[in-house]
């Protein structure tokens, strides 16, 4: 097959209606690797870089409410910062530069699912914030990728179509 590992994607095709942060920045823990004593990071397989985790909302508005939180992990030597929040803003706006998609079959469930990762997380340019930007419908494979979501332990936030 052509296609092996992650695939690059924008992030106004999985986010075209954008998103908020809506958690604090974690370092993702090795569950494997690490015991009761010691704890390990997890390091992305291919880059050996740590991974960081972020919890955000889709503000897409016909998403279904278990459909909106998202992970995304993001892969740097250095734990990301968030913009500051706006005056006004329950949530920091959030956007996310380098992204990928990498679908697998979610264990527990049988069905098709994505993983989000990142190289940086910044503040959204000020159209992004704009409720006038995204007016033509999002293509089907952004519609795709944010069908359903449930949560794992060791395993990337799952996205299942």
């Amino acid at each position: 097959m052509a296609i092996q590992g992650p695939i690059a994607i924008g992030f106004d095709q999985v986010f075209p209606h954008g998103c908020y942060l809506v958690g604090e920045v974690q370092q993702v823990k090795d569950f494997d690797a690490s015991t009761a004593t010691r704890v390990v990071y997890a390091k992305d397989k291919t880059t050996g870089l740590p991974i960081w985790q972020v919890s955000v909302v889709d503000a897409d508005p016909e998403a279904k409410a278990s459909q909106k939180s998202v992970t995304v992990k993001i892969l740097t030597d250095v734990q990301p910062v968030p913009p500051p929040s706006l005056p006004g803003l329950p949530f920091t706006p959030v956007e996310f530069d380098g992204m990928t998609v990498t679908p697998y079959v979610g264990q527990d469930t049988g069905r098709l699912a994505y993983s989000l990762r990142a190289r940086a997380m910044r503040a959204p340019r000020s159209a992004a914030i704009s409720s006038t930007k995204h007016t033509a419908p999002a293509s089907a494979s952004a519609k795709d990728a944010t069908t359903n979501t449930t949560n794992t332990t060791s395993k990337d936030k799952e996205i299942a179509a």
